[in-house]
């Protein structure tokens, strides 16, 4: 089965913490959520604010969802209202990927040469004679 996730950030504002908001809001949210045929959803905290990741079968259970009144009233209720809200596909950055990933191998023996000097090449000045003017007085 496919599921069409969708995150909403919520970042810390003026007004007060994505906690707060999460406190508040959340049941409302996931009420709606269950009520609209979202089949999975997960709250995460940050240092930032709060996470909220819905998944549905359809990609039409999001837009429905998102027209509802109390979500309308709650996404309007964010501490930042001018830049505190980011909704996009997906799950969120901070979610992980479902498998982990493997390190890459290092090419040749991982490590940069040393450098070297360049060789030093040793200069001989022949004998010095002062220059020898000729000339009128």
């Amino acid at each position: 089965m496919e599921l069409h996730w969708w995150s909403v950030e919520v970042l810390d504002g003026a007004r007060g913490s994505g906690a707060r908001w999460q406190d508040t809001h959340a049941n409302v949210l996931v009420e709606a959520a269950i009520s609209h045929g979202a089949y999975d959803w997960t709250w995460h905290r940050h240092s930032w604010g709060v996470l909220f990741e819905i998944a549905f079968r359809s990609e039409d259970g999001w837009a429905s969802y998102r027209e509802l009144p109390a979500v309308r009233a709650a996404l309007d209720a964010v501490p930042d209202p001018i830049n505190g809200l980011l909704m996009y596909p997906g799950r969120g950055g901070s979610s992980g990927r479902v498998v982990p990933s493997q390190p890459r191998p290092i090419a040749g023996a991982g490590a940069a040469p040393i450098p070297e000097d360049p060789p030093r090449q040793e200069v001989r000045l022949g004998p010095f004679a002062p220059p020898v003017t000729v000339g009128t007085c």
